[in-house]
């Protein structure tokens, strides 16, 4: 029952707590429900991902970003767009790793100081460690294996 609905009540029937009754009108209180969404992940599991994205930007001085969701018809020209939408500062040394569950496709895009460290043979391995943890259903420790050796490829920040 929702706030001003208008429910019939059987006279000879009980009524429930809560219920007040004044000149053949009832009103009821009803405690209202919260519903919270279901969220894919853990706290637990995210702060896993989260541990592996900023340990693995400290380390190489690349900036790397997931995105989980539904990445469109052309999955590979979405990824790019959404690595286009960093700022022109950040872009060059980032890393995205692009995920749609759904349509079973990972994509990875690297700008242009990072692909210099990242080949794309080792982002095709982690693709191919990722799809097999995906296999397992195990999303969250297929990204951060996915982030592991990227990192791993990509060495140390470059020190001046």
């Amino acid at each position: 029952m929702g706030a001003g609905e208008l429910v019939r009540v059987d006279p000879e029937g009980d009524l429930p707590r809560g219920t007040v009754a004044v000149h053949d009108r009832l009103s009821v209180a009803v405690e209202k429900k919260v519903v919270t969404p279901k969220l894919p992940f853990t706290t637990v599991q995210l702060t896993r991902l989260d541990e592996a994205l900023t340990l693995a930007s400290r380390f190489t001085g690349l900036g790397f970003s997931v995105y989980l969701g539904d990445l469109g018809a052309d999955t590979r020209a979405q990824a790019e767009a959404l690595h286009d939408g960093l700022d022109d500062e950040t872009a060059p040394q980032a890393v995205l790793i692009a995920v749609s569950p759904g349509q079973r496709k990972i994509e990875i895009v690297t700008g242009a100081q990072a692909a210099r460290r990242i080949s794309a043979r080792i982002c095709n391995l982690s693709i191919n460690t990722m799809r097999s943890s995906f296999q397992e259903g195990d999303l969250i420790g297929g990204l951060v294996n996915g982030v592991r050796i990227l990192c791993d490829q990509a060495g140390p920040a470059e020190r001046h």
